[in-house]
């Protein structure tokens, strides 16, 4: 991620969209040639959605980066790892984003975190996130009460599960205003 804003002044957007606004792929591909995965990046055909006839072929190319972290068995082209994409959070629709719009700091934001219910590692299918409604259900890889999150700043942290949803909207959220606060606090 920063390595794309880096280069391009900017992190990427959530997807990938065609001329009509639809999302055809994942930020997870539009960074590849960041990750030492240029070769495969060359593969996609960015005009083409995710599951085209073309494009499908890679799913079982998924580097390691985005599988299991707990378990490094094989894959089957699924990852765990998304981003909350809404008012707020670290992604938003049709709105490419800067480390100066992060103004509760990149220590406190939430880029990537291991969500519940996987996904093909190419769709663009991310976590919806509406400051007012019911949050989705992280860490499901292996259930001992954590999930991993990567913080805009880089730095991955496990996440007690138990942790209030005000302190998970907080971290969601780049520019709300919230102090910061250790998780360990923040367990009802």
């Amino acid at each position: 991620m920063h390595n794309y804003h880096d280069t391009y002044r900017r992190f990427p957007p959530a997807a990938v969209c065609g001329p009509d606004g639809k999302p055809l792929l994942s930020w997870r591909v539009l960074i590849l040639p960041f990750m030492e995965q240029d070769n495969l990046y060359k593969q996609f055909k960015l005009d083409e959605s995710w599951d085209s006839p073309h494009n499908i072929q890679l799913l079982p190319k998924m580097p390691m980066t985005y599988g299991p972290y707990r378990n490094r068995r094989t894959h089957d082209g699924m990852t765990y790892f998304r981003v909350f994409v809404g008012p707020g959070a670290a992604f938003e629709e049709r709105k490419r984003l800067r480390f100066g719009d992060f103004t509760d700091g990149p220590t406190n934001t939430f880029m990537v975190v291991e969500a519940w219910d996987p996904v093909p590692w190419t769709k663009p299918e991310e976590l919806p996130f509406d400051p007012n409604g019911p949050l989705p259900r992280l860490g499901g890889i292996v259930q001992d009460g954590s999930f991993r999150a990567l913080f805009a700043d880089g730095h991955v942290e496990n996440i007690p599960k138990a942790t209030r949803d005000d302190i998970i909207r907080a971290f969601i959220t780049r520019n709300g205003g919230e102090p910061n606060r250790n998780f360990e606090e923040c367990v009802p």
